[in-house]
């Protein structure tokens, strides 16, 4: 999926726009600590920075998704931004910490599509030797629980490249609707790829909540 690291024009779209949405937590003044097996989400500290710098800026990440900082200097930026976009209602940010570490090696973002956060999209960056531990699952279930149930998203997209094998495969283990594609979307070196649409909807999320409970009991 593809993670809008910061630029300008993110600001630019979402100047203004009022957050009307009803929430049962007040995300915007502090995110709360997601955990679960193997892994806890919480909001990005500037101590994560290097490790974001030497994680997420491979070829092997980026490959996939809108080119991150490529400097500490950057990633301090991306990390302060993320907290004013927090606050102001507009974006969030959750890194990915695997237990028995202390820093991110990875994050979620979450980003509204328009005021009140009733339709967002979201993308992810995951240092690749975190690949294939159940790291992406477990975090994607907790951040999609969190914006369901607390933010009041009722529409959550994503956009993940025709290219991107392993991404697409994730959405769709994740219970999200292929709904079509959308053609030279996404630049990346100079060209234009193929990008597949998927969502999932609040009342979708309730049925895979309620499935995934069952499977436990």
């Amino acid at each position: 999926m593809e993670t809008g690291f910061y630029r300008p024009e993110l600001d630019v779209a979402t100047a203004g726009a009022e957050t009307v949405a009803t929430i049962s937590s007040d995300w915007r003044e502090s995110l709360p600590v997601l955990t679960a097996d193997g892994v806890t989400l919480r909001e990005l500290e500037l101590a994560d920075a290097p490790s974001l710098l030497a994680m997420i800026t491979t070829e092997e990440v980026t490959r996939f998704i809108s080119p991150p900082p490529t400097t500490l200097e950057g990633f301090e930026h991306f990390i302060r931004w993320t907290h004013q976009q927090r606050a102001a209602g507009k974006c969030i940010v959750l890194g990915v910490v695997p237990h028995g570490m202390s820093v991110a090696v990875g994050l979620f973002q979450v980003r509204s599509l328009e005021p009140g956060f009733s339709i967002a999209e979201w993308g992810f960056a995951l240092g690749s030797p975190f690949w294939g531990t159940g790291l992406f699952l477990t975090g994607a279930q907790l951040v999609a629980d969190f914006v369901f149930e607390e933010v009041g998203v009722h529409r959550l997209e994503a956009r993940a490249s025709m290219q991107n094998g392993r991404g697409n495969a994730a959405l769709k283990k994740l219970g999200a609707v292929r709904e079509g594609i959308l053609r030279r979307s996404f630049l990346r070196n100079g060209q234009y790829h193929d990008q597949v649409l998927w969502s999932i909807l609040d009342t979708e999320w309730q049925r895979v909540g309620i499935a995934r409970r069952e499977m436990v009991h």
